[in-house]
């Protein structure tokens, strides 16, 4: 079973950045989740294995960046001009090639706060 750890969350004001971090315990398709309370987890982003194909949300295009070190094994996820309607919990999963199938189990998330 992949083990993904996610970091790096925070709380930042309305504009500013925060880079996420999603460490795997083997090279592996990842993609992005995020939750806020009451609604349903919502997908945000993905990478394949070899970072030659990425998904977006069409509300992050544009000021999120996926993007990935095979070395670390690691998956980042750059958040510029951040909103406040970005506020949730962030979780990494792992996912099909085709990037479109979640896949394995939700990690400890990571919280993202965004004050306007």
């Amino acid at each position: 079973q992949v083990q993904l750890v996610e970091s790096g969350g925070g709380s930042v004001q309305a504009g500013g950045s925060l880079r996420l971090s999603c460490e795997a315990s083997e090279r592996t398709s990842v993609g992005w989740y995020r939750q806020t309370a009451g609604k349903e987890r919502e997908f945000v982003s993905a990478i394949n294995s070899h970072g030659g194909s990425t998904r977006y949300v069409e509300s992050v295009k544009g000021r999120f960046t996926i993007s990935r070190d095979n070395v670390k094994n690691t998956v980042y996820l750059q958040m510029d001009k951040l909103k406040p309607e970005d506020t949730a919990v962030y979780y990494c999963s792992r996912m099909s090639s085709t990037l479109n199938i979640r896949l394995g189990y939700w990690g400890q998330g990571t919280q993202v706060t965004v004050s306007s």
